[in-house]
């Protein structure tokens, strides 16, 4: 038995040495959003200059810097999106770019649109010029610069914020929506459309 382990203990040593002068290959590990290639449409056109990407298209032209660990080639019709190592950071920015480019190239054909309702009473909202004036509840109505590409309109308690930019019309509602949160009692305040407030008891009068 003795000579037994022996042996094992050794065959163990000899394929443990073995495994750490040649390792496996390491597995390469992809975004699944990265496997397939991006179509382009035929009313938009992607320029790849040195580190920027420059989408053009009948509603808007977009223009962002690519990661230097990604590798983004331009086939015909379609976007091709690789690591350019198998760094951790090529691959969490493998993704992310794909999704960049994606909302790019939707947003140069199609606006993306937010939606706030306006709820409780004397509260209201007024569209002027480049500027949003609400009404809030404070002692004085707030003023809003409305960002250069975006467009707001107003009906009936609803504020509809749209552009070709993604980043810059989320930014810009969740701005407009931390001005006055929905509070849980009775819902007061601006929420986005669809959002759904829990709601709080309030206290019982006896």
């Amino acid at each position: 038995m003795a000579r037994l382990a022996v042996s094992v203990f050794r065959l163990l040593n000899i394929e443990t040495a073995a495994a750490e002068e040649h390792p496996a290959p390491r597995k390469s590990i992809m975004s699944r959003l990265a496997k397939k290639p991006i179509q382009i449409p035929d009313k938009v056109e992607v320029t790849l200059g040195g580190a920027n990407v420059t989408v053009r298209g009948p509603l808007a032209t977009l223009s962002r810097a690519l990661p230097s660990v990604v590798s983004v080639i331009a086939e015909g019709k379609e976007l091709r999106v690789s690591p350019k190592n198998e760094s951790l950071e090529s691959r969490m920015l493998l993704g992310t770019t794909v999704a960049h480019l994606k909302n790019m190239i939707k947003g140069s054909v199609e606006p993306f649109v937010k939606k706030l309702i306006i709820e409780g009473i004397g509260f209201k909202a007024d569209v002027k010029g480049q500027e949003i004036v609400l009404s809030l509840g404070f002692s004085h109505p707030v003023k809003v610069s409305i960002p250069q590409g975006l467009k707001v309109v107003n009906e009936k308690g609803v504020l509809t914020i749209s552009g070709s930019d993604i980043e810059s019309v989320g930014s810009f509602a969740a701005e407009i929506r931390a001005l006055k949160k929905p509070e849980p009692y009775k819902g007061k305040g601006i929420r986005y459309d669809g959002e759904i407030i829990r709601r709080k008891q309030g206290k019982k009068t006896v």
